[in-house]
């Protein structure tokens, strides 16, 4: 696994490369001393596997694992707090260490983070399908939703509406920003404004689709890719 260190600190990187040198299985790209040069490193080169500091000037680790979205590299955090273990977590990561970090503690790291790279390359990660759900900033909290369960998207102002099927969630973001993390063997853009999970289509209606009860506009556009999409008979 093509691995990269970030953390400010510069004993506890070398540390932690001491460490790799001893992991046949992995190759150390690079060690970042924040997240911009982690940014830049991610987007240059192909990391599977990323040793992460929590607390760093400007944006933290935990920022930057939000911002890698969903096509994120397997993430070890590691710490000198255990503060952050609960929000850690929440983002699927591997492992979460605190400092001081012992060989044998590291060890289990990764071989933890061999599994999950095998299962993930199956397309399995964390027990479920890469594509299976997403996660969503809503309010103050982070949110996991299976993209089964979504019914269709709206786009109002700065906001994109996520309908379920027993409830709404609303986010800050722009309708495309969202329809690019979305496969798109599932979800269809039927107007400027909607995104619909075409599983979810109960019937159509001239412009108009019936989703869950619900009325979701076609636009002129958007209508003849849809209909080849639905393998009308």
């Amino acid at each position: 696994m093509n691995c990269l260190i970030v953390d400010d600190d510069i004993i506890c990187r070398s540390v932690i490369k001491h460490l790799v040198t001893f992991e046949e299985s992995l190759n150390l790209v690079a060690e970042c001393k924040n997240a911009n040069e982690a940014y830049q490193c991610i987007e240059t080169n192909k990391i599977d596997l990323i040793f992460l500091d929590v607390e760093m000037p400007g944006i933290s680790g935990i920022e930057l694992v939000k911002g890698l979205g969903q096509t994120k590299p397997l993430i070890i955090f590691i710490s000198s707090k255990k503060d952050y273990a609960a929000e850690a977590f929440d983002l699927n990561v591997v492992d979460y260490i605190t400092k001081p970090v012992s060989p044998d503690r590291f060890l289990r790291s990764v071989i933890k983070a061999k599994s999950l790279y095998k299962h993930k390359n199956s397309a399995f990660f964390l027990g479920l399908r890469k594509d299976e759900f997403i996660f969503i900033r809503d309010s103050n909290v982070i949110r996991r939703i299976k993209l089964n369960d979504i019914c269709y998207l709206e786009a109002q102002g700065d906001y994109v509406k996520i309908y379920l099927v027993d409830k709404i969630h609303s986010i800050h973001s722009s309708l495309k920003s969202v329809e690019d993390k979305l496969p798109a063997d599932t979800f269809s853009r039927v107007h400027r404004s909607f995104i619909v999970n075409l599983s979810k289509i109960d019937t159509v209606e001239g412009s108009t689709l019936v989703i869950n009860k619900n009325f979701v506009p076609v636009s002129d556009a958007y209508r003849s890719a849809l209909n080849k999409r639905l393998h009308i008979l």
